[in-house]
């Protein structure tokens, strides 16, 4: 019995990856899908509107499942969804901050933080070094 519940697993572990890998096309499609969907939001007015995009809110507009979305992003980047929100935040930051003279308050409640210092904390966590740091660097 062991033996065979054994092989099951085996046969339900290969079926469960082949499944991302037999769909690679989709799943580029996907991928494709939820960058574009970043990028619209971070362009749009939805950010100050609504906050940062919660994998939730990702998942639904692929019209997908969220631990669908989150394994197929860790199969194919390495990376969660709300990992990938915030390299996609951390980029639009770098571009506000070498582009304008907002100060970094301003372009976090741009960004959607309510808090400043939440904001210097990601952006410290992604980059090794705080929004002004990297602001100082292009001067």
């Amino acid at each position: 019995i062991i033996a065979h519940l054994e092989t099951l697993m085996n046969y339900a572990d290969r079926f469960y990856h082949r499944q991302f890998l037999t769909h690679k096309k989709v799943n580029h499609k996907i991928l494709d899908r939820f960058e574009k969907l970043l990028m619209d939001y971070f362009k749009s007015d939805a950010i100050n509107q609504t906050g940062l995009p919660t994998p939730h809110y990702i998942a639904e507009s692929l019209n997908v499942s969220v631990s669908y979305l989150s394994r197929l992003l860790k199969t194919l980047t390495g990376q969660s969804t709300q990992q990938h929100i915030h390299d996609k935040l951390i980029e639009k930051a770098k571009e506000r901050l070498s582009t304008t003279e907002l100060s970094v308050s301003e372009i976090a409640y741009e960004l959607g933080f309510e808090h400043p210092q939440s904001f210097g904390k990601l952006f410290k966590a992604k980059t090794n070094q705080s929004p002004l740091e990297f602001r100082q660097s292009f001067n």
